[in-house]
C-alpha cells in the first residue's frame, strides 16, 4: 500500500515557496531566448507562484544579440539566496569567445546546491565552465556537433526539447525553452496550474524526450471555447469526482446538449473521454511512486476497482500498468532533483 502522504499529494495543495532566480544576462543574449522563459514564470505568478526573478551580469550593461541593450543589471549575487539559475543562450557566433562567463560563480552555484537551466547555446556556457562534464544536455540541433566536439565529456542529446540530468536542464534552440519552464512549473506547482499559464501564453505544451507524448492537461487546449475551458479545469482540479453532465453544464453555464456538442467541436473527444484520460495520467504520475500499487491508486482515483483500470490502462498504453511501472524503474536515468537543486 502507498503511504498516505504519497496518495494525497494528487489532491492536497502543497504551502507556496519562494523562488529566488537568477537570469544570467550575458553579452550577445538572444531576447527570445530570455523572455520566453520568464514570461513563463511570470504568468506562474500570477496563478499563485512565487517566483522572484532577478536579472544579472557581470556588467551593468549588456547589450543582447538583437540590439536591445540591458542596463541596471545586478551584481552577481551570492549563490546562497538562489534556487535556480537561468542561462538563455547567446549568438551561436561568439561561442569562441566566452570571457565573459562568471565560470568560478556558476561553479560555486552549483556547489551550494542551486538548480540550473540554459536554454539553447546557453548549453555551451555551463559547458564551459566544466559543469556538463558526463552529463546529458540539450542545445540547438544545428550546434550539437559544435557542443561535442568541443566540450566532448558532455552527452549531447539530439532528439529531444530539453533534458534533466540531476540539477541541470538544458533546452533545445530558442521557444524550447518556453516548454522547459512550463516543466519546471508543472514539477513545482501541479498540471493545473501549467495549463492555466500554457493557455495563458496560448502556447501548446510539449514534455520532453522521456515523456514524448504531450500530456492530456494540455493536450485538448488548443480551442477558445471559455466554458469548454472551465469544464476541463474543474475536471483537471478533482479527477477522483465523477461529475455528472448536468453539474458540468451548469459550470459551463450551457444545456447538457449544448456542452456536449460544444466539448466534442473544441477538443475532438467527448467528456467523458478527457475525464478518463486525465484519471489515467493521474494514475501514472502515482505509479512513479515505487510504493504504490495499482489496487490503492485505482481506489484512490475512484475507479470501480484495480480490474477497470487495468483494463484501461491496457487500452491505452498497449501494457499492463505493473509492466509499465517496471519498465519506467529500469529506464530512469537518475532522480529529479528537488527545486533549488535541494530537498524541500
Amino acid at each position: 500500500m502507498p503511504s498516505t502522504r504519497s496518495l494525497s499529494r494528487a489532491g492536497a495543495r502543497a504551502p507556496v515557496r519562494t523562488r529566488h532566480v537568477a537570469v544570467l544576462v550575458l553579452p550577445h543574449v538572444h531576447l527570445l531566448d530570455l523572455a520566453g522563459p520568464v514570461q513563463v514564470l511570470f504568468e506562474a505568478n500570477a496563478f499563485g507562484a512565487d517566483y522572484r526573478l532577478r536579472y544579472c551580469g557581470a556588467a551593468p550593461e549588456v547589450a543582447s544579440s538583437q540590439g536591445l541593450v540591458f542596463g541596471r543589471l545586478e551584481p552577481l549575487p551570492d549563490p546562497r539566496e538562489l534556487d535556480l539559475v537561468l542561462v538563455p543562450g547567446i549568438d551561436s557566433r561568439t561561442l569562441d569567445a566566452l570571457g565573459a562567463v562568471p565560470s568560478a560563480w556558476l561553479r560555486e552555484a552549483h556547489g551550494a546546491g542551486v538548480r540550473m537551466a540554459s536554454v539553447c547555446t546557453g548549453a555551451f556556457v555551463l559547458a564551459h565552465a566544466g559543469l556538463l562534464d558526463g552529463r546529458q544536455c540539450a542545445t540547438h540541433w544545428r550546434l550539437l556537433d559544435v557542443l561535442q566536439r568541443r566540450y566532448p565529456a558532455t552527452k549531447g542529446v539530439g532528439d529531444r526539447l530539453f533534458v534533466r540530468d540531476g540539477p541541470f536542464l538544458t533546452s533545445a534552440g530558442v521557444t524550447s525553452g518556453i516548454d522547459m519552464a512550463l516543466s519546471l512549473v508543472q514539477e513545482e506547482h501541479g498540471p493545473l496550474m501549467v495549463a492555466r499559464v500554457a493557455r495563458e501564453m496560448v502556447v501548446y505544451h510539449r514534455r520532453d524526450g522521456e515523456q514524448r507524448q504531450t500530456s492530456v492537461f494540455l493536450e485538448y487546449r488548443t480551442h477558445l471555447s471559455h466554458g469548454v475551458h472551465k469544464v476541463q479545469d474543474w475536471i483537471v482540479a478533482n479527477p477522483r469526482e465523477r461529475a455528472t453532465l448536468p453539474r458540468l453544464a451548469r459550470l459551463a453555464a450551457m444545456s447538457p446538449r449544448s456542452l456536449t456538442r460544444a466539448f466534442r467541436q473544441a477538443t475532438g473527444i467527448t467528456v467523458k473521454d478527457f475525464s478518463q484520460r486525465v484519471r489515467l495520467e493521474v494514475a501514472a504520475n502515482l505509479l512513479e511512486d515505487p510504493e504504490a500499487r495499482v489496487e490503492s491508486v485505482a481506489a484512490h482515483l475512484g475507479f470501480t476497482d484495480a480490474r477497470q483500470l487495468r483494463r484501461l490502462w491496457k487500452e491505452t498504453y498497449g501494457v499492463s500498468p505493473v509492466r509499465w511501472k517496471a519498465t519506467r524503474q529500469q529506464t530512469r536515468s537518475m532522480p529529479r532533483a528537488g527545486p533549488g537543486g535541494r530537498r524541500p
